[in-house]
């Protein structure tokens, strides 16, 4: 009683330690979930505090579009973290969901009651679940809002480009007054703006000054000296080629047109960021800056483009068939059109700075875009297509009717645009003509150079190509696979450069461009599928990572570990492929993962392929387990000399769905893994290369069939390459009806050179008989064996008597099976 009394309070306060754990595991589960609520209720006001805000900002700011832009990018921001919060709760969700599953629903009436740890845990996590819930759908409901708001955003820009393409301006006398004075004033206040800036420059931030124009030299120095060691050789014209072919033209006019236009463009950019960002620009003088530059640059690439097109003085590399006097025409023309457009934007851009009279940055606009009219019409009555003769000197030919009916209608669209008020459109029109025209032949361009480069042997030919053919030795396979990824490099830096400026000078703005861009590459979503291209891309290069290092274990393991093992071929290649194998598996699963594909999407995938399996894969997975098999118990080797059905030869290589044979007559054979399990294979070198070589020799029964067995043992005891032990023996193995049939079997310790021990022994038979006297005496005729003539009876019998119906011993050389 006293044992029982002392076991009962030993455990009683086991039991309460049991119970207490479970209790605290929950207690402490809550804690954890409370802190995660308290911080997603946090962050959740935090989020709609902001939302608020922004709304606000956008009423206040609804007719500036570049403020707008930075808005709607706050927006989406706001967007991700709410999504993220939402996110962060779907872990603990998962994990109560799971655990109740596992818990069951509660007894039922008339059922044992559960424990009260069950009960007490369920309770608290039926609560925890109702929390989370109520979390998410807040969170959803944010969402909603907050998305709402960025489709307002883009609505009120829509609504804002639209109203300033076609508002309609007063075009009067009046105007033009009001718009004189006006210029008059501003050019004053330009004036006395610049002359302040300059003075307090030069006295108090002129290192400032000097050091930002420094470095943007540097900046630029260092761009146009890379460019031009990569791409030099495309920039400038071969003045000894007479007739340089297309693509050269090509090269020439894109590299030529983007590496200097960038190197500008580069040097123009970082002024304005060093000034800026050594406080050299003041708040009024920034803006007339940088329009200032925007001009520069921008009439600097219509030049460039317009020159390498055209190219006026050497009519040689002139892209289009224009004569010389319409090349001159066509290069000012378009240059007079860029530079118009380009006073205008910097006109605009000082008005907006000075804060000038809206009346004036109309009348600047109708003015360029007038002028852009009339010269669009006076080029549609140019004379510029080459002559028929083909000399550049004849005077050209006009315009083909379409086109020149197509630049006097825009020409007077504009002109009509203007006169009656439309001057945004106008400009709008004008400034697309000039600047995206030029962007858009340069892609063409760009397009064209990359179609000729990547064409098939056009490489390899350039300059460059056979600078890295004649210094790298390569060929021409490989110079036109470099080819072909140039031009699909070119491609892609053409569609780069072009594309961004097109979005530009359509207005839109730089935010827009870095939105979509951090879409494109982070959320791009189909249906409800969300496609990451920078974490598809990172599965790509992990992918590559480790089938590189895969490759490098092999080769390690192969070169290092096994063969200072000295591990025959057949494991040494078994190895090799298993490693492959599994590190190909491991850097898919990897890359998949980082690509953010979740493999349980692919449940479908693998029923539809076992399913596959079931009905006509059955072959291929029969194939590739057999291969496995093989590599496992390696029946035979790379280097075996096998036998199966019709197919014999060397084994070269072990794969999971075939094996490579390769016969004796150099003929690679590749054989289905199933039937090397399926069918019996023969194998002459599975664990040794020892293997007999059998010989039939016939004679006739005047020979001594001792004797015969004598000479054919001496005969292979004295070959060098047939072993000793076991000894070679002769057997008399048939009689035939006028012949004996003899056999020599001899051991040879290298079967594979079975064929020539064969030969030998073949030739030393045939001398040896024919030494002795030794053959048969009667020749075969029209199938009727004859006697020898009586007075021949003492002559030797010679190898050339021999009856042909038995020809020599043959032997089979690749199974060594003799053919009596």
């Amino acid at each position: 009683m006293l044992l029982l009394l002392a076991l009962w309070s030993a455990s009683a306060p086991a039991s309460a330690v049991a119970q207490d754990q479970p209790r605290a595991a929950v207690e402490g589960q809550a804690e954890k979930l409370n802190e995660t609520i308290d911080k997603g209720r946090t962050d959740l006001a935090a989020a709609r505090s902001r939302i608020d805000a922004l709304k606000q900002q956008v009423a206040a700011y609804a007719n500036d579009d570049a403020r707008l832009v930075d808005l709607k990018a706050e927006v989406e921001e706001a967007t991700r973290t709410i999504i993220a919060i939402s996110v962060s709760l779907r872990p603990r969700f998962e994990a109560i969901k799971s655990r109740l599953a596992e818990l069951g629903d509660p007894p039922a009436e008339g059922q044992p009651p559960e424990a009260d740890i069950v009960t007490s845990e369920r309770k608290q996590l039926g609560a925890e679940r109702s929390l989370i819930n109520a979390l998410t759908g807040e969170a959803e409901d944010l969402s909603i809002s907050a998305t709402s708001l960025s489709n307002q955003i883009t609505d009120i820009r829509r609504r804002l480009f639209t109203e300033t393409l076609f508002k309609r301006s007063d075009i009067s006398v009046d105007s033009f007054n009001i718009a004189g004075k006006a210029l008059v004033a501003e050019m004053a206040d330009l004036q006395r703006a610049f002359g302040s800036w300059i003075k307090f420059v030069w006295k108090f931030k002129r290192l400032p000054l000097l050091t930002a124009v420094l470095l943007s030299l540097f900046a630029a120095m260092i761009f146009l000296v890379g460019s031009y060691r990569l791409f030099g050789h495309f920039t400038h014209r071969d003045r000894t080629v007479v007739d340089p072919p297309y693509i050269a033209r090509l090269s020439f006019a894109f590299w030529s047109t983007m590496i200097q236009t960038l190197s500008l463009v580069a040097f123009l950019a970082s002024s304005f960021f060093f000034m800026n960002s050594f406080n050299v620009l003041r708040a009024d003088i920034a803006p007339i800056i940088s329009s200032a530059l925007g001009f520069t640059g921008a009439v600097y690439f219509v030049g460039r483009l317009t020159h390498a097109v055209f190219a006026p003085g050497r009519p040689d590399w002139r892209l289009v068939r224009v004569s010389n006097t319409g090349a001159h025409q066509l290069d000012w023309a378009i240059l007079a059109m860029a530079f118009v457009s380009g006073v205008d934007y910097v006109f605009s851009g000082i008005s907006e700075a000075l804060g000038s009279p809206v009346i004036l940055t109309v009348m600047k606009s109708f003015a360029a875009s007038l002028v852009v009219g009339l010269i669009l019409f006076i080029i549609s009555f140019l004379r510029p297509v080459l002559a028929v003769s083909g000399d550049p000197e004849e005077r050209g030919r006009p315009w083909p009717r379409l086109m020149a009916i197509l630049l006097r209608l825009t020409g007077v669209a504009l002109v009509v645009a203007c006169v009656t008020g439309y001057v945004g459109l106008a400009r709008f029109v004008a400034t697309q003509i000039v600047l995206t025209g030029a962007v858009v032949a340069t892609m063409y361009i760009g397009i064209l150079c990359g179609k000729a480069v990547g064409k098939r042997g056009a490489f390899a030919e350039t300059r460059l190509g056979v600078y890295l053919g004649a210094r790298y030795g390569l060929g021409p396979v490989a110079l036109d696979q470099i080819g072909l990824a140039a031009g699909l490099g070119i491609y892609a830096f053409a569609l780069m450069t072009g594309v961004p400026l097109i979005l530009l000078s359509w207005g839109f703005q730089v935010g827009d461009l870095e939105q979509w861009a951090y879409r494109l590459f982070t959320e791009i979503r189909i249906g409800n599928i969300s496609i990451s291209l920078m974490s598809i891309l990172g599965g790509v290069l992990l992918f590559v990572f480790g089938l590189l290092m895969t490759r490098w274990l092999q080769k390690w393991i192969d070169g290092n570990v096994m063969d200072r093992s000295q591990v025959d071929a057949g494991v040494r290649n078994s190895v090799k492929t298993g490693v492959g194998y599994l590190g190909v598996a491991v850097a898919g699963l990897i890359g998949i993962s980082a690509a953010g594909l979740d493999l349980s999407s692919f449940a479908l995938v693998a029923g539809a392929l076992s399913l596959g399996v079931g009905f006509g894969l059955q072959n291929i997975v029969s194939n590739f387990v057999s291969g496995l098999i093989l590599l496992v118990e390696r029946p035979f080797k790379v280097g075996d000399w096998v036998v199966t059905g019709t197919t014999e030869g060397f084994v070269k290589r072990i794969s999971v769905r075939a094996t490579e044979i390769e016969t004796f007559q150099r003929q690679s054979i590749m054989v289905p893994n199933s039937l090397f399990i399926n069918a019996s294979v023969g194998n002459w070198t599975h664990r040794n290369k020892l293997g007999r070589a059998d010989i039939s020799v016939v004679v006739s029964y005047d020979s001594d069939p001792r004797r015969i067995m004598q000479l054919l043992k001496e005969i292979a005891e004295g070959h060098p390459k047939v072993l000793r032990n076991p000894a070679p023996m002769a057997i008399f193995s048939a009689f035939g009806e006028a012949t004996m049939t003899f056999e020599l079997r001899a051991y040879l310790a290298d079967i594979v050179n079975g064929g020539e021990v064969r030969n030998d022994l073949r030739l030393a038979i045939f001398e040896r008989f024919r030494q002795e006297g030794l053959g048969m005496p009667f020749k075969k005729e029209d199938g009727v064996p004859k006697d020898p003539p009586e007075e021949d009876e003492t002559r030797e019998p010679l190898p050339e008597a021999k009856p042909e119906p038995r020809p020599a011993p043959v032997v089979n050389a690749q199974s060594g099976k003799s053919i009596g």
